[in-house]
């Protein structure tokens, strides 16, 4: 008797993103269109410093210190090797993720940058756009250099009009007044999930941007959602005599950085203030450390991003990827205080440049994966077009490596599909 194959439904997303791939080499074999930018992800950052200013490349590819702790979240992922497994029907793969009660078409999600207009004159609005136009949640940074407003219609606009997947990063001021107005803003342009940047209340030692002797707040780039604000506006006219942002840009720049950037940490008992004037889900970013993400479950945020800023704070600390595995460890099975039918979420940042890398941070246990740098590389290289194709390579890349790997869906990517082997020759690829 002769065993008959049983056909895999494909279901509503089959090849979605690994289709990216054939459209690839159909342009270039049909056509003769190569990429403008490339797939091989060691050579994106050194295309990027071809294509960008130096001051630009030098603020995006730098990081705290002597890159340390840059190398160490490369270096973290190529310690854990993936086991496949064969006859398995991953003909089509499904890798949408329920995050906070709402369907994502994958588990990639646009971290947050600021100052994008620094990279390329498509800026934030751009790159808002084309994400939706890919289903990627875009998260906006409160350092953009163009208005949240602005971003949110561009991100509207990327999705066809059927409203864009957003969440807001918040840089917290110190005036609660300038918070408050902030989240206000955010809760009414649809930005649904608060993120919580807890790193970055003081800058880090970052020899790349000192050699340049180059801070972009400091002449008003990065500061278009300050200026904006109403809170702020109200707050620099009493400290100026009556004047606005607009009057005096140096003077508001350096008072918009002393309220956000004010070298004085917060405390945790400070977050009762964002939960009262946020109803929807709250992350906390820049979470490495067991304790702190069992401290923001008790504080009712609703998750955290495992994330050390992609080595551009603190130099010599620990890639993120080494404890992702403790914080999960140390907050399974908890559900949040919001909503006693969601459970606690793990996101993952911090050196993730490879669909591969996605996988591996899945399996050790994140739930969804922020991806910076690449896009920001494929921003400088070819505008708002350069950081969609890169994501999408990287999307293709999740696509096609779960099916080689034996994954049909992300509940299937577990750490039995994982092996650390450490290779004390092992070398990290490009940061």
């Amino acid at each position: 008797m002769s065993a008959v194959q049983k056909v895999q439904d494909p279901g509503d997303h089959a090849r979605k993103y690994g289709a990216f791939q054939t459209e690839v080499y159909t342009q270039g074999m049909a056509f003769g269109v190569r990429p403008q930018v490339t797939t091989d992800y060691n050579k994106l950052e050194s295309q990027a410093k071809e294509k960008m200013s130096e001051i630009a490349y030098s603020y995006v590819g730098g990081g705290a210190g002597e890159r340390s702790t840059m190398d160490a979240n490369r270096l973290a992922f190529r310690q854990w090797k993936l086991i496949p497994r064969m006859l398995v029907p991953t003909t089509y793969r499904d890798m949408t993720v329920s995050l906070f009660g709402q369907k994502y078409e994958s588990p990639v999600l646009c971290a947050p940058v600021g100052v994008q207009k620094l990279f390329h004159s498509h800026g934030e609005t751009g790159v808002a756009e084309v994400m939706a136009s890919i289903d990627v949640p875009y998260i906006a940074s409160t350092a953009s250099s163009q208005t949240i407003e602005e971003i949110a219609a561009a991100n509207d606009k990327g999705a066809g009009g059927k409203g864009g997947q957003r969440w807001y990063q918040l840089y917290w001021p110190h005036t609660e007044k300038i918070t408050e107005s902030l989240l206000s803003r955010a809760k009414s342009l649809g930005y649904s999930v608060l993120v919580v940047t807890l790193d970055t209340w003081a800058m880090s030692w970052r020899p790349w941007d000192l050699d340049n002797a180059f801070v972009p707040f400091f002449v008003g780039n990065g500061n278009a959602t300050g200026f904006a604000d109403p809170a702020f506006r109200e707050r620099f006219s009493h400290m100026s005599g009556g004047k606005t942002p607009e009057d005096d840009m140096v003077a508001a720049s350096h008072a918009w950085i002393a309220d956000v950037f004010a070298g004085k940490a917060h405390t945790w008992d400070q977050l009762a203030h964002l939960r009262h004037h946020w109803e929807g889900p709250i992350i906390l970013k820049g979470i490495q450390h067991p304790h702190d993400a069992v401290e923001a479950h008790a504080r009712g945020m609703d998750g955290i991003i495992c994330s050390n800023h992609g080595g551009r704070q603190l130099d010599g600390a620990i890639g993120s990827l080494e404890v992702l595995p403790e914080i999960v460890e140390a907050v399974k099975g908890k559900k949040t205080k919001r909503d006693p039918n969601e459970s606690f979420v793990v996101l993952f940042d911090s050196g993730v440049r490879t669909g591969v890398d996605v996988i591996k941070a899945i399996a050790l246990g994140a739930k969804a994966v922020l991806i910076g740098r690449p896009w920001v590389y494929g921003l400088g290289i070819n505008g708002k077009f350069g950081a969609r194709d890169v994501v999408r390579g990287i999307l293709a890349d999740v696509d096609q490596s779960m099916g080689l790997a034996g994954i049909q869906n992300l509940s299937d990517c577990t750490r039995d599909k994982l092996r650390r082997v450490e290779y004390g020759a092992d070398r990290h690829s490009s940061n």
